[in-house]
């Protein structure tokens, strides 16, 4: 099963959480008195969780209005750490995945936030600095109608990395046939869609090692992909600034690995127009092997939580509110009404993964509610000082590598040898 990190915070806990820790004068703050705390986002048209979250604890704490602060998807940590630097970052802000996390804490940009339970993720010295809302899983969505079109099979739970890709190929076929110029898969940009997967799943992988011989059959096979015109290309996506949500729900795409985040945009965008109304499905993210397929075997996967914490240059008053807020997005009633928007919560259940699944437009199929609810999730973010510089220096391999503008082999030798002299030897 999924690792689940605990994460429910009483009523109890949450006034501790209040009064404790919050620095500043000694007289303690009115906990009724009127104030607004920021809370940061991204994408909010498309990302519903930040108002759901905002507007969910304002109706159970009407004293306190939670306003969203946007940032750019795509340069968030960038724009996030900017802000911290200049004093003019929200009260709250999110912690997209545990990659630059030990930079914000060791640089003293979030605060301890005691009793915050068992959040080992978050936990320095003892001490923990965030508190998760939210995990999600990579898995496969795909579209049912169109793998029909093309007269191709639908995944069955079954599937390695070359079941994928034979799919991706015959679904692309099939579907020009059909007078589709669909393409069978989408892989988006992020470097995640390829390292994150290698790390996971290939045995003895180890992203601290400096050693990163692990990602060549991952990328042999995007490549070959790319070539085959069964995805469109890296440079193709980067040019012309394809999205994977417009990708898959505009159905320009039969198949999209993506987070188990996707399903409440997805769902929005149904409902806006800006996606089809199609029939589609989950399925297990393809496997390094058969011995993690079929329905006795668990598949892995990965995927950091998502979590909330404190910027420290708040106001004695804004601290005590934020604290009250993160015990109120860690705990069972904001993961209820987070599910209830397609959103996974950071701590699932069989009452959970009903609520997701009673939702309008969201697929039925048993292997669809396996996808969801079956995986072993894998850390993509190692926890340590030489995480954020490594997936720095990988994400410009990514780059070199799927542009075409460097060979696999000299790639991985160069991020090799950047990995020793300009990370793991500082």
């Amino acid at each position: 099963m999924k690792r689940a990190i605990p994460a429910v915070i009483s009523a109890a806990t949450a006034l501790t959480l209040v009064l404790a820790g919050c620095g500043g004068e000694d007289e303690p703050a009115d906990p009724n008195a009127p104030v607004t705390i920021t809370l940061a986002g991204w994408s909010l048209s498309t990302t519903p969780e930040f108002k759901t979250l905002a507007d969910g604890f304002h109706a159970a704490h009407p004293n306190v209005t939670v306003e969203l602060k946007e940032y750019d998807a795509t340069n968030y940590d960038t724009q996030m750490t900017a802000d911290l630097a200049a004093g003019t970052a929200p009260d709250v802000y999110v912690l997209k995945n545990l990659k630059n996390f030990y930079t914000y804490q060791s640089g003293g940009q979030l605060l301890d936030v005691p009793n915050a339970g068992g959040s080992t993720a978050y936990q320095v010295d003892g001490k923990t600095y965030a508190v998760p809302y939210r995990q999600d899983s990579w898995v496969l969505f795909y579209n049912k109608e169109l793998f029909t079109k093309a007269k191709v099979a639908p995944p069955d739970g079954s599937w390695t990395w070359d079941d994928y890709a034979t799919a991706a190929k015959a679904l692309t076929t099939g579907l020009k046939t059909a007078g589709s110029k669909a393409t069978g898969t989408y892989q988006h940009v992020f470097q995640s869609t390829v390292q994150g997967f290698a790390l996971a799943q290939t045995p003895g992988a180890d992203l601290l090692s400096g050693d990163f011989g692990y990602l060549k059959p991952y990328y042999q096979r995007s490549l070959d992909l790319q070539a085959a015109g069964a995805q469109p290309t890296f440079g193709t996506a980067t040019t012309n600034k394809l999205t994977y949500q417009a990708e898959f729900g505009k159905q320009q795409s039969a198949m999209l690995l993506m987070g188990t985040w996707y399903i409440a945009t997805l769902l929005k965008q149904r409902k806006s127009g800006d996606a089809d109304t199609f029939e589609w499905g989950i399925a297990p993210a393809p496997q390094f092997d058969k011995s993690t397929t079929g329905a006795s075997a668990t598949p892995v996967t990965f995927g950091d939580p998502t979590g909330m914490g404190i910027n420290p240059k708040a106001s004695k008053a804004k601290q005590a509110a934020a604290k009250d807020f993160l015990a109120y997005v860690a705990g069972e009633d904001a993961g209820k009404a987070l599910a209830a928007i397609g959103i996974t919560p950071a701590t699932t259940s069989d009452a959970v993964t009903q609520t997701l699944f009673g939702l309008d437009g969201v697929p039925q199929d048993d292997l669809s509610k396996l996808a969801y609810a079956k995986h072993d999730t894998k850390a993509e973010n190692p926890v340590s000082k030489h995480t954020a510089g490594l997936q720095n220096l990988l994400n410009d391999m990514h780059t070199a590598v799927l542009s075409d503008s460097k060979g696999l082999d000299e790639a991985i030798t160069e991020a090799q040898n950047r990995a020793k002299n300009e990370v793991l030897n500082q």
